[in-house]
């Protein structure tokens, strides 16, 4: 997120005036600006005990843009950690999402006896930003899973809450998987964020 920053205070004026002027589009890999030539996106990158790794594209919620902003523009709150949730629902994150109604919306996964045995949702440890983009590839989010048969997870989230089920703090994205993963007992699904604004 920081690398994103960054590059909106680099390109502030100038990504604020095609927002403001409604010169962007909201695709399935990110944040279109035509203009500019330029994208924000995001990816999520999973893999279940260190092997099948999997990438799916998120859709970057308009909280998350208006944080962006205010980091990158304004005078706004900086938030200091990201935490990676996991839900079960069989439904697409949607633009007007937010930390308030993510648990709900997406059926965020917090039981510790059908969901996973972390007591908070994992912390997003991030690496050095690089070629404009930021993530936690080196060092994913580990998630143990604790279930008496299955458990399916359908897709991910990035909060600024750790607390499972929280309703508040802030949504910066969201992804439904292109394939659900159904995990077993003592499963580790191992999961990373990578964030990028980059020339098209």
């Amino acid at each position: 997120m920081k690398s994103l920053c960054n590059d909106l205070i680099k390109h502030g004026r100038e990504v604020l005036a095609n927002l403001r002027a409604g010169r962007f589009e909201q695709t399935a890999d990110g944040v279109l600006l035509p203009k500019m030539h330029a994208i924000a996106r995001g990816v999520y990158i999973h893999d279940v005990n260190g092997a099948d790794e999997r990438m799916d594209p998120n859709l970057l919620t308009d909280e998350g843009l208006t944080y962006l902003l205010d980091c990158g523009l304004g005078n706004g709150a900086k938030i200091t950690a990201w935490y990676l949730a996991l839900f079960g629902g069989a439904v697409n994150p949607a633009a007007g999402w937010t930390a308030a109604n993510f648990a709900q919306n997406a059926s965020e996964i917090t039981s510790a006896t059908e969901g996973y045995t972390e007591l908070t949702r994992p912390v997003f440890t991030a690496g050095t930003a690089a070629s404009n983009a930021i993530d936690n590839v080196a060092s994913k989010a580990p998630f143990t899973i604790k279930t008496a048969g299955q458990l399916t997870v359908t897709g991910a989230g990035l909060l600024s809450n750790n607390v499972k089920g929280a309703t508040t703090g802030k949504l910066a994205s969201a992804t439904r998987f292109a394939a659900p993963r159904v995990l077993a007992d003592t499963d580790v699904f191992n999961l990373g964020y990578r964030a990028q604004l980059t020339a098209v």
